[in-house]
Formats: structure tokens, sequence, C-alpha cells
């Protein structure tokens, strides 16, 4: 009896949590079509609520905006926002640092979060999984051997975590994906699709 109930929570449970995080998301997408004048919603005109059409306008709004900022004229009308917004003190601050983290994760062009380490933490016999990050030049210049800058990510939350730097000959790469380690940390190691290869030590 036992073994039958275990097997159906194994079934149910990671089914229902993926349900969940969807109707949320798509829920939360579908806030956007309150922008629309009213007479403009669908519950109006069609009488009747669809979820996922905010999905559908969420999407369309990005891409549009993708497209109109990838032209010349529209690239100076963003730059010259961006430039209004770091003007004002408090918003400086909150949409620079937000706007370089997106930058670098999303556009390609950074080198955060592009390779998985082992370093030692909390205490010289552990190993930790880290993501290596951009180590400013100011402080690069202060260290005497050479440095990386690593992200130590918490489990099971691994938007938490701390900012360290290392010693680059004591660290370890590791040959997987950045999110098959995500993974790993998310699942606090009960997730394990990929074997990974060390490589030696810098």
């Amino acid at each position: 009896m036992k073994r039958y109930f275990v097997t159906g929570l194994l079934i149910w449970v990671p089914l229902g949590i993926t349900l969940w995080v969807l109707a949320l998301l798509v829920g939360t997408m579908d806030q956007t079509l309150l922008v629309l004048p009213a007479e403009w919603q669908p519950d109006v005109w069609t009488g009747l609520h669809i979820p996922g059409l905010g999905v559908i306008l969420t999407l369309m709004v990005i891409f549009l905006t993708g497209l109109f900022g990838a032209n010349f004229f529209g690239q100076k009308i963003i730059d010259f926002w961006e430039r209004q917004l770091t003007r004002i003190p408090v918003i400086k601050s909150i949409y620079g640092s937000v706007k370089q983290v997106s930058d670098t994760l999303l556009s390609g062009k950074g080198h955060a979060f592009r390779k998985v380490l082992l370093v030692r933490y909390p205490h010289p016999d552990a190993w930790s999984l880290a993501f290596q990050t951009n180590l400013p030049e100011s402080v690069r210049a202060q260290l005497p051997e050479e440095h990386v800058a690593v992200f130590i990510p918490t489990t099971p939350s691994p938007v938490n975590g701390f900012y360290f730097f290392v010693k680059k000959s004591d660290t370890i790469e590791l040959a997987i994906p950045v999110d098959s380690a995500f993974k790993y940390i998310v699942s606090m190691g009960v997730v394990s699709t990929v074997s990974p290869r060390t490589l030696p030590f810098h």
C-alpha cells in the first residue's frame, strides 16, 4: 500500500507543480491585457475568458520592441530615453544595475556564468559548485596572483549566494553545461543528468 502511494506521489507532485507554475506564468502574463482599453479586451467582446491571450500579447510586444530597437532610428530613440533615465538619481542606480545584469546574461556579450567551477567552500576540505563571472579590473590590479570571480549559489534557491574572488589555481573547471549545474543545485543533488568531467587545475 505504501509503495503504491509513494508511486502516485512521484507521478502527481512534479506534474502538479509544473501545472501550477505554468498557470502562474500564464495568469501573470494575462495581466498585460489590462493595458488595453476596456472595449478592446477579449473578455468584453468575446464574452468569455480565454487564458493565454496575454502570453501572445506579451510575446508580440517583446518581438516588436526588439524589431524596433534593432534598426538605426529605433536604437537612437532607445539610447535617448536611457540617457534621460540615467539622469534621475534613484532610477539611475536601479535601472543601470538591472541593465548591466540583463545585458550580460541575455545578450551573450558578457562572460558571466559561462563556466562551472569547483571551489573550496565553506572550508578547505569541502568543495562547492560555483559559476565563474566577471572580475573587475580594479580588483584584478590589486591581486598579486591570477584570480577569478565566482558566484556560489545556495541550495535549493540559486538566486541567492555569495560572490568571491579566489585563486584560479585553487579551482577545478567542470566540463558540464551551466543549466545542468543549476539542476544539481535546485534538486540538492537528487537530479544528476550529466556525469561531470573535470579538467586539470589551471
